[in-house]
């Protein structure tokens, strides 16, 4: 029953009304991420959640107002997975929108702030050209995982990379041995090892070459 409901579920773009069930899909997954609780712990556990709540809507909200590609793996109506990808034909990292540093600011503080634009600095400076994605966020809801749900999201990041001709591939840094392992079975490949603030981990890159 379970690999039917994987093959019946859908991967389609969100929409606004989805932003918010979004949020809430990153927070829960990205609540004990290796990067956030670098950039974002302060020794506060209410703090941190603070933070991090504020990071994902303020990155959410300017991704959909950019444009960029943001999917949802839906179970019939209802939203289990999120992948949001950004690409470098908006300004990323150290060139960032000054509009998006004092929300993130105000939401995070200096320090965090400055921690997020220089993890997107060290991963563009690593990828093979300009005309690469990030993938900024990938995650299924909690009571979903464990189920294929996943691998099924990674497939429709990459259907859709394979579909934008100006694009070179998709990269991201990933510091935990599963889901560098659920990448590498997607034909995410290894381009070098980075030390994010405290963080190490690998660098991984699908090819568009690699479509077909």
């Amino acid at each position: 029953m379970e690999n039917q409901a994987v093959e019946q579920c859908r991967a389609v773009y969100l929409t606004a009304e989805d932003l918010r069930v979004a949020a809430s899909i990153l927070y829960n997954a990205y609540h004990s991420d290796p990067l956030f609780l670098d950039a974002l712990t302060t020794g506060e556990q209410l703090q941190y959640e603070k933070k991090l709540r504020g990071a994902i809507r303020e990155e959410l909200n300017e991704l959909w107002q950019q444009e960029q590609a943001l999917i949802g793996l839906f179970d019939n109506e209802r939203l289990i997975g999120v992948a949001c990808i950004a690409t470098q034909q908006v300004p990323l990292g150290e060139a960032r929108y000054w509009h998006w540093r004092l929300k993130m600011l105000l939401s995070t503080g200096w320090q965090s702030t400055q921690a997020l634009m220089k993890k997107e600095s060290q991963i563009i400076d690593n990828l093979p050209s300009k005309d690469c994605g990030i993938l900024q966020f990938i995650a299924i809801s909690p009571l979903e995982q464990g189920k294929g749900f996943g691998h099924k999201l990674v497939q429709a990041v990459l259907s859709w990379c394979d579909e934008q001709p100006e694009l070179d591939g998709i990269g991201l840094f990933a510091s935990r041995v599963f889901d560098i392992q659920l990448f590498n079975r997607h034909q995410f490949e290894k381009r070098t090892e980075l030390m994010i603030g405290n963080v190490l981990g690998e660098l991984l890159f699908y090819s568009s070459d690699q479509a077909g």
